[in-house]
């Protein structure tokens, strides 16, 4: 386990190397732009001083380190309480959470991950942090297990020197005549609710011919890694994303990549979450957590790596993007395990050929 500050540890398995110098700068900057924070609704002092006497906090987090250290600096420096941020991908750590849960481990208090709504209701304690009265309906979990923390929208994305604007499909069904495009088009293997939303929007007989289409005259490459891919994208390894994550197109744009997106009906939409551990060691930390992760001053500070917010008063970045993408039909993709295994087939039938 390496150590990143005297307050915050990082653990994670399979993670990708940390650029030490960007985390310091990033850690620096964290420190900056809490003390400039002058009022923080979120800290409420009851829950604070029961998080206190507990003295940690775990996260399990598919977030990169490159985002979420500074993040949770930003608690540590509020709270006073030393984070052990966990990163893994979303996959890892649902295994990883499942068999603890069987074992009856108390092994982390709050979870950051796009998948928590696919978690069994007896693994998270029902919560309703106070800040979560501020954020879109839509991110609320009726029954209480998860809030959205980011907006997750998924549209098409393209380099801006290798394909001009004027040049761009209007729909989806305009794809299979830029056949010039074949082989340099680009879809993550796991774009399984963007497939959803597809043949709900366009029906199911008519979006699979509408999928064939595509993939026999663009011949897709299926990557895996939302972000490695808008980077490819950026980079112009590849002129076009059939599908990917706004935000992570967004996070490349800020970097200076030349890469824009082009919202297309449908839109398909869901969130990152946070939840609490129905087992959480730290309780009262984890609660205080999960408030913080809602208020504006964490969703602000995601902002400025392009993830969109799940509040209305805290502005997009790059300004817009959320107007660009609401003027499209909004298909908001939430599914069980089982809806997810039938979909993956699927996806894998039409671009993978099995």
């Amino acid at each position: 386990m390496a150590g990143t500050s005297p307050a915050i540890t990082v653990r994670g398995w399979l993670a990708p190397p940390i650029a030490v110098i960007g985390v310091v700068l990033l850690l620096s900057a964290s420190a900056a732009y809490a003390e400039g924070t002058a009022s923080r609704p979120w800290l409420d002092p009851a829950l604070l001083a029961a998080a206190k006497a507990e003295g940690a906090l775990v996260v399990y987090s598919s977030t990169n380190e490159q985002e979420g250290l500074p993040l949770f600096k930003l608690f540590t420096d509020a709270t006073g309480i030393k984070v052990d941020y966990v990163r893994a991908s979303d996959a890892i750590l649902m295994s990883r959470m499942t068999i603890e849960f069987r074992a009856d481990q108390k092994s982390y208090d709050v979870l950051q991950t796009a998948t928590i709504n696919k978690m069994p209701l007896q693994m998270l304690a029902a919560y309703e942090p106070p800040e979560a009265a501020h954020i879109l309906p839509q991110a609320r979990d009726p029954n209480k297990r998860w809030y959205g923390v980011y907006a997750n929208y998924n549209t098409p994305a393209y380099n801006t020197e290798k394909v001009k604007a004027s040049e761009l499909p209007k729909s989806y069904e305009e794809f299979a005549q830029h056949k010039e495009w074949a082989g340099k088009v680009a879809i993550d293997g796991t774009d399984n609710e963007w497939l959803k939303a597809i043949l709900q929007y366009y029906g199911e007989a008519r979006g699979t011919e509408l999928v064939k289409t595509i993939v026999a005259a663009l011949k897709p490459v299926v990557t895996d890694g939302h972000l490695a891919m808008a980077r490819a994208t950026g980079a112009g390894e590849y002129w076009v994303s059939l599908n990917n994550y706004v935000n992570l197109s967004m996070n490349v744009r800020l970097a200076g990549g030349p890469i824009d997106v082009w919202p297309l009906d449908p839109v398909t939409l869901f969130f990152g979450q946070v939840g609490v551990n129905a087992k959480a060691p730290h309780p009262n930390a984890a609660r205080l957590a999960a408030n913080f992760m809602l208020s504006q001053e964490c969703q602000q500070f995601l902002a400025k790596f392009g993830r969109l917010p799940t509040r209305a008063d805290v502005a997009a970045n790059p300004p817009g993007i959320i107007e660009r993408l609401t003027q499209k039909k909004i298909i908001i993709v939430l599914m069980s395990p089982d809806e997810e295994r039938k979909w993956q087939r699927q996806f894998d039938q039409l671009f993978k050929g099995r």
